[in-house]
């Protein structure tokens, strides 16, 4: 396949750096990479168990508590792509290093917080030191690793990924529910201090330096026109279900449109001139990278909203506990963990063949429900199959996208691959959480709703399993080229 991307002035584009000595070093620098990750995805759930406790201690505003959760995914989901380039160019162990810093410092300002306003505050500095450290991790890998210990590493972060979201849930309900020396939720952001130091220390230690960091100066027009247009498409997925989809959530849907066109116009004149774009937005016009990115944030996109769809509709649909629903999401979690460590040692067609089959098992899961099987025992089966099945899914198109791309466009990969992460999730959740919540209204019926959402997932599912096949078979000759 002819590549379509431009090419970088050879003096602007760093040596690879050679794979860490193997052995006990390399795992260091492994776990020093996911730890950052691991924290940076707690903190997205952990805080909302803590919300009613926060309430009555700061006495926060609905406003407020909207922002304490929404602020750090905001600044988070913004941040991305403008970290992994900021990694490229100053450095992806200093940036890492100053990114854990930041969140480690204002977990500690959270913990303290003495007011709903401080604490928002607290909590958007926090989502953009998460965004600096794990933007580096999946180029981190990318680059250290190579062959088999690539994708190790790769299941490895499958593995911690899909962990860090049921440690999220569990940990802020077991630290607020204790109630420390009578300080409610604080607890939730304090433990990161200790967790942040210890890791702070292993990465000084073990994360090795670039001999020859790229010398480039950040574009800051991408930069400025990168996270407008991520401000105007997130900020009403994430505020406009609660609010009712007022009439400012669909301008502001609308205009993220031109700007992210512009965006991309801009970015492309940079690299016609020889310059230094945030993004290489050429990377997109290739179908392998395109169709799996799309597929991914389908997939992500219907996890994201089954876990929203489901607790609504054990709790409020079948007056399940909050325990209840808690605990029985924890078997698509489960099963979405340890898939990608056993990808990691299957063979070539395997690998291919994983994104594919991922979906349709997805597909199969939210069938199984749709038609009714909805007793704790199909619950927890169906949960399982569809977590096997998302994590075939996301570790097959990870692995798609790092085989398909040159070394030189890792950043671009993770920040591209991280946001989509992002914002399929909160698009499953704005829209597929509408679509059940309009259909009970409209039906009066929380398992019709429940059955109709499931199917439309499942549809999504099969497309998005369709989708990914045609990545990998177009990044075929790109691939035996190589």
């Amino acid at each position: 396949m002819k590549n379509t991307a431009v090419r970088r002035p050879a003096e602007t584009v760093a040596e690879p750096q050679e794979p860490p000595e193997p052995g006990r070093r390399a795992g260091w620098v492994l776990a020093a990479l996911l730890g950052g990750m691991f924290l940076g995805n707690v903190d997205i759930a952990v805080v909302n168990v803590a919300i009613p406790s926060i309430r009555s201690h700061l006495h926060a505003t609905g406003g407020e508590l909207e922002l304490i959760v929404s602020g750090y995914t905001l600044a988070y989901a913004m941040l991305l792509i403008t970290g992994a380039r900021l990694g490229e160019i100053r450095g992806r162990r200093r940036t890492y290093l100053v990114g854990l810093a930041v969140f480690t410092a204002s977990s500690l300002a959270c913990g303290l917080a003495p007011n709903g306003a401080a604490l928002v505050a607290a909590r958007v500095v926090q989502g953009i030191g998460a965004a600096l450290m794990v933007s580096q991790v999946l180029t981190g890998i990318q680059v250290t690793f190579r062959g088999a210990a690539r994708r190790r590493a790769l299941g490895a972060y499958t593995g911690v990924l899909g962990v860090s979201s049921v440690v999220g849930q569990a940990l802020g309900g077991v630290l607020v529910s204790a109630d420390i020396l009578g300080s409610g939720w604080r607890p939730i952001f304090l433990i990161n201090v200790p967790l942040g130091i210890g890791l702070l220390v292993i990465a000084y230690v073990f994360l090795p330096a670039e001999r020859s960091p790229r010398r480039g100066k950040l574009d800051l027009k991408g930069v400025g026109l990168l996270s407008l247009a991520l401000f105007l498409l997130v900020t009403p997925l994430v505020l406009g279900q609660d609010a009712g989809w007022p009439l400012w959530t669909w301008l502001s849907l609308a205009a993220s449109l031109p700007v992210f066109a512009l965006f991309a116009r801009v970015e492309r004149a940079i690299a016609r001139r020889g310059g230094d774009p945030l993004m290489n937005v050429s990377l997109l016009s290739r179908s392998p990278v395109s169709l799996a990115l799309v597929s991914q944030a389908a997939t992500r996109a219907g996890y994201f909203a089954l876990l929203f769809v489901l607790a609504l509709y054990l709790q409020q649909g079948l007056g399940r506990s909050a325990v209840y629903a808690g605990l029985v999401p924890i078997a698509w979690v489960a099963t979405f963990a340890a898939v990608g460590p056993l990808l990691g040692r299957m063979g070539t067609r395997g690998r291919r063949l994983a994104a594919p089959v991922g979906g349709l098992l997805m597909a199969v899961a939210f069938a199984g429900i749709a038609a009714g099987l909805q007793t704790t025992g199909w619950l927890v089966l169906l949960l399982g199959i569809g977590g096997i099945g998302y994590g075939a899914a996301f570790s097959g198109t990870l692995a798609h996208l790092t085989e398909s791309v040159e070394p030189r466009y890792a950043p671009d990969v993770s920040g591209l691959f991280n946001t989509t992460l992002q914002v399929g999730g909160t698009m499953g959740v704005a829209v597929f959480g509408t679509v059940y919540l309009a259909l009970a209204e409209h039906t009066g019926s929380a398992h019709g709703a429940f059955g109709t959402t499931n199917a439309v997932l499942a549809a999504v599912s099969v497309v998005a399993a369709g989708l990914v096949l045609l990545a990998g078979r177009s990044g075929e000759p790109a691939r035996r080229a190589a």
